[in-house]
C-alpha cells in the first residue's frame, strides 16, 4: 500500500518514523516545512496537500493536534475518497466528531479507523506503542497489519468512537495519577526523605505506575520534559469530562484535576510541558524536588518487534 502521512508533531513525526524504517511507501505533509524535509532526506516523499495525499495512497494517516485541525484535514480529503481509499485518525479526538466523520466516508465508500495512541512519545519513537482501534471486524483485519507496525500491542475495541473514548480515559487516568505522585515527592521531600529512595520505594510497591516509571524521572532529574503539553492534556481532560456529563455521571475528581492543570497552563504557558505541575506546590512548599542519576529524556530500551493484536479475557 502507498501510505500518506499528515501531522509530524511529536507523537506523528514518531508513527510516521516506524512506517519509514520499516520499508513503507510513504507521503508526509505537515503545516511545518521542517520535519518534511528531514523525512524526504530519510526517504520518504513530499505531500503537496492533503487532497492530494488522498487521491494518490491507498491509505491516508492523520495525527493532529485538536479536533478543528482534523475537520479541516478531513473536509479536504473528502472529495477525493471512495471505494477502496482508508482514512485511520491517529489523532486524539472527539470521540462523537469521529463517529459523524466515520459515517461521512462511509457515504463515500471508503473506510474510516478510529486509532489514537497510547503509551508516550519515547514508545511511539520505537514502534513498541499501545494501539486503540475502532471500526468493524472486516476493516480492522485489512489495517491490522499497518497497525503492528506502528504499534506493539493493538487492541480491536469494537465500533468507530470505541477507541476514542478509551484514548480520552487513559489520559484522564494518567493525569491523575501525575498528580497524586507530585503530592508524594513533594511530601516525602517535606519529610526530609532522599529524593532516589522515594523514587525507587513507589516503583517497587503498590504505588507503582507507569506514569511513576516514566514521568517521575523527568521531575527527579529536572528536564521536566515529557513532550506533551498544558494545551493538549486539557484538551484530552475536557473530552473526558464531557463524556461522563453527557452520560450523567457525577465526577468528583475529574473537575479538580481539570482545575489544577488550568491554574499550570496560567502559570506555565498553554505550551508548558505537563510534568512542570509539580512546580506549583513546589513553589507553595519553598522546595525543590531533584535528584542526581534520573535522565532528561525517556529512551525506550524495549528491542523493537512486529506488533501484535491483543484480545480481552473472555475473547480469548
Amino acid at each position: 500500500m502507498k501510505i500518506g502521512f499528515i501531522g509530524l508533531g511529536a507523537v506523528g513525526a514518531k508513527l510516521a518514523g516506524s512506517l519509514l524504517r520499516n520499508g513503507q511507501d510513504l507521503v508526509v505533509h505537515d503545516l511545518d516545512p521542517g520535519p518534511v524535509a528531514d523525512f524526504v532526506a530519510r526517504g520518504a516523499q513530499a505531500g503537496a496537500d492533503p487532497a492530494q495525499m488522498m487521491r494518490d495512497a491507498d491509505v491516508v494517516i492523520t495525527s493532529l493536534p485538536s479536533p478543528a485541525a482534523s475537520r479541516a484535514v478531513l473536509d479536504a480529503m473528502l472529495p477525493e475518497m471512495g471505494p477502496g481509499k482508508i482514512w485511520m485518525e491517529m489523532s486524539t479526538t472527539d470521540p462523537a466528531q469521529i463517529e459523524a466523520q466515520a459515517a461521512e466516508v462511509a457515504g463515500r465508500g471508503a473506510l474510516a479507523i478510529d486509532c489514537p495512541v497510547s503509551g508516550g512519545c519515547h514508545r511511539a519513537a520505537t514502534g513498541n506503542i499501545s494501539i486503540f482501534a475502532g471500526c468493524d471486524r472486516a476493516a480492522f483485519d485489512r489495517v491490522l497489519p499497518i497497525l503492528t507496525l506502528l504499534g506493539r500491542r493493538v487492541l480491536h475495541t469494537g465500533a468507530v468512537g470505541t477507541a476514542s473514548r478509551l484514548k480520552v480515559m487513559t489520559n484522564y487516568l494518567a493525569t491523575a495519577n501525575l498528580l497524586t505522585l507530585c503530592e508524594a515527592l513533594v511530601t516525602m521531600k517535606a519529610q526530609g526523605l532522599d529524593m532516589a529512595t522515594t523514587y525507587e520505594a513507589i516503583r517497587i510497591s503498590s504505588g507503582t505506575s507507569f506514569v511513576h516509571e516514566t514521568e517521575s524521572q523527568l521531575i527527579l532529574s529536572g528536564s521536566r520534559d515529557v513532550d506533551f503539553t498544558m494545551d493538549l492534556i486539557l484538551k484530552d481532560l475536557g473530552l473526558f469530562q464531557a463524556l461522563a456529563d453527557d452520560a450523567q455521571v457525577p465526577l468528583e475528581l475529574s473537575p479538580k484535576v481539570i482545575e489544577i492543570m488550568q491554574d499550570g497552563a496560567r502559570r506555565y504557558g498553554m505550551r508548558g510541558q505537563t510534568d512542570r505541575i509539580i512546580e506549583r506546590l513546589e513553589e507553595a512548599a519553598g522546595l525543590k524536588v531533584t535528584a542526581p542519576g534520573f535522565p532528561d529524556e525517556l529512551i525506550d530500551e524495549e528491542p523493537e518487534e512486529r506488533g501484535y493484536e491483543v484480545r480481552p479475557p473472555a475473547a480469548s
